[in-house]
C-alpha cells in the first residue's frame, strides 16, 4: 500500500541511522576519554569494581606515604645513634688516655673537661633526633608504652597466625610411641572409627576424613592428619603435656565418630558410651586477629637510663684518676655494645619497611593494570570502528533521503 501518511521505509531508515549515530557517539566518547567504561551507565558492575580498586590504590598510596615517614623517623634515629657512637669512641679514647700513671693533675683535669663536654652532647643529640614529632632514641616512643611508634604496613588487616584446637582429641596419651588411647582407658578405637575435619573458606566447605586405627602410634596418627587434609590441617604432639594439637590457617571444626555412631564425652576424651553423634570441638583462634601495623622498637640513648644502652654510663663517671678512667672505659665498652645491638634492630626494621614498600609498589602496579584491563578502551580497535561507523552514518543518511522521497511517486497518479 502506498500512503503519504505512513512511510514505513523512512521509519526503518531513521531507526537505523539513530543506532549508528548512538554507536558513533559511544566510540567518540571512548576515544576522548580512553575508557570503554567511564561511568556506571556504560557498565554498572565493571564500574563498581573499578571504583573499588581505585579506592584501594589510593589507600595503598597513603600506606606507602606512612612507611616513608616511618623510614625517615628510623633514619633520624640511626643518624643520632651513629653520632652517639662516635662520641662514645672519643670518650673511650679519653678514658684510655687518662689511665696513664705519668699524667699530671692539670692534664687529668683537661681530659676530664673534654670528657664532660663530650658526654653532655649525648643527651642533646638523642633529644634532637625528632622527625614529625616522633623520636625513637630518647625514650618518648618506647616499645610497649602508650606512645609506642607504629606504622601501617598494609591497607587490609587480614588474619595472621592460625586456628588451633588444643587439648581435645586424644587429649591425654601415654607416650609418643604408645598406641592411641587415653590415660584413663576411656577410649576404645574400632575398625570403623574416624576423625573428620571440616574446613570453611568463604562459601566453600570441605570435609576430610582421617581413619583411626587402634594399632597406630601417635606419630602415625599425626602424619595421617596432614596427609588426609592435603596439609590444610596439621597435628603436633607434645610429649610433655601428652596433648595433640591441630593447626590450620583456615577456620575448621573436628568431629569424631566411632563405628557405633557415638561422639565425644564432656571432658574432651573420646568415648564410645556418650552417644553424642557428630559433636564438633570448639575452635580457638591463636594468636588472634591479624594486624596491619608494625610497632617500631623505640630506645633511649640518653645517659644513665635504666634498662637501656647507656644505663651504666652516668654523669658520675670520673676520669680524673687512673682507676676512675678504667671504670669509665669498661662502662663505655658496655654502652657501645648495647648501642650497636639497638642500632642493628633499628636497621633491620628500616629494611623490613623498605621490603614492604617495594611490595606495595608492585601490588599497586598490579591493581592498576587490573583496572586498565577492566575499563581501558582498545584505541586501535575503536579507531577502526570509528571509520566504519562514519561510512555507515553517511549511507544511513542517504538511505533515509531515498526513503523520504518515495511518497512523491503518489503525484504521478494524479497527472
Amino acid at each position: 500500500m502506498t500512503s503519504v501518511n505512513t512511510n514505513y521505509g523512512a521509519l526503518v531508515a531513521l531507526q537505523s541511522l539513530n543506532r549508528t549515530t548512538s554507536e558513533l557517539s559511544e566510540v567518540q566518547q571512548r576515544i576522548n576519554t580512553g575508557l570503554k567504561v567511564s561511568s556506571a551507565k556504560d557498565n554498572g558492575a565493571v564500574f563498581a569494581i573499578a571504583e573499588g580498586q581505585r579506592a584501594r590504590v589510593a589507600s595503598l598510596g597513603a600506606v606507602a606515604d606512612g612507611i616513608d615517614r616511618a623510614t625517615s623517623v628510623i633514619d633520624v634515629g640511626l643518624s643520632a645513634g651513629e653520632a652517639i657512637g662516635d662520641i662514645l669512641k672519643q670518650l673511650k679514647d679519653k678514658a684510655v688516655a687518662a689511665q696513664a700513671n705519668d699524667l699530671s693533675q692539670d692534664q687529668r683535669d683537661a681530659l676530664q673537661a673534654d670528657f664532660d663536654a663530650l658526654r653532655d652532647q649525648v643527651d642533646q643529640i638523642a633529644n634532637a633526633a625528632t622527625f614529625n614529632g616522633s623520636n625513637l632514641v630518647n625514650g618518648t616512643n618506647l616499645t610497649g608504652g602508650s606512645s609506642a611508634f607504629s606504622v601501617l604496613t598494609s591497607d587490609i588487616g587480614g588474619t595472621s597466625g592460625s586456628y588451633e584446637l588444643v587439648n581435645s582429641a586424644f587429649a591425654t596419651l601415654y607416650s609418643s610411641t604408645a598406641t592411641i588411647e587415653t590415660a584413663n582407658g576411656a577410649l576404645t578405637v574400632g575398625a570403623n572409627d574416624e576423625l573428620a575435619f571440616t574446613i570453611t573458606n568463604g562459601n566453600e566447605t570441605t570435609t576430610f576424613t582421617v581413619d583411626v586405627d587402634a594399632t597406630d602410634t601417635i606419630q602415625q596418627f599425626v602424619d595421617k592428619v596432614g596427609t588426609a587434609s592435603g596439609g590444610r590441617v596439621t597435628a603436633t604432639y607434645d610429649d610433655t603435656t601428652g596433648a595433640i594439637t591441630y593447626h590450620s590457617s583456615e577456620d575448621f571444626t573436628v568431629t569424631y565418630e566411632d563405628g557405633a555412631g557415638a561422639g565425644v564425652d564432656d571432658d574432651g576424651f573420646f568415648d564410645d558410651t556418650d552417644g553424642a553423634t557428630g559433636k564438633s570441638f570448639d575452635v580457638v583462634a591463636a594468636p588472634g586477629a591479624g594486624s596491619n601495623e608494625l610497632t617500631v622498637s623505640g630506645f633511649d640513648f640518653r645517659l644513665g637510663t635504666a634498662g637501656q644502652a647507656l644505663a651504666g654510663f652516668t654523669s658520675s663517671l670520673d676520669i680524673s684518676t687512673a682507676s676512675g678512667a678504667a671504670t669509665a672505659s669498661d662502662a663505655i665498652d658496655t654502652a657501645l655494645t648495647n648501642l650497636n645491638k639497638d642500632m642493628a634492630t633499628l636497621g633491620a626494621q628500616a629494611k623490613a619497611l623498605d621490603v614492604q614498600k617495594s611490595f606495595l609498589g608492585k601490588l599497586t602496579d598490579s591493581i592498576e593494570a587490573g583496572i586498565g584491563n577492566l575499563v581501558d578502551a582498545d584505541l586501535a580497535k575503536e579507531s577502526a570502528r570509528l571509520q566504519a561507523l562514519q561510512v555507515k552514518q553517511q549511507l544511513g543518511a542517504q538511505a533515509l533521503s531515498i526513503a523520504n522521497s518515495a511518497p512523491s511517486i503518489v503525484l504521478s497518479f494524479f497527472r
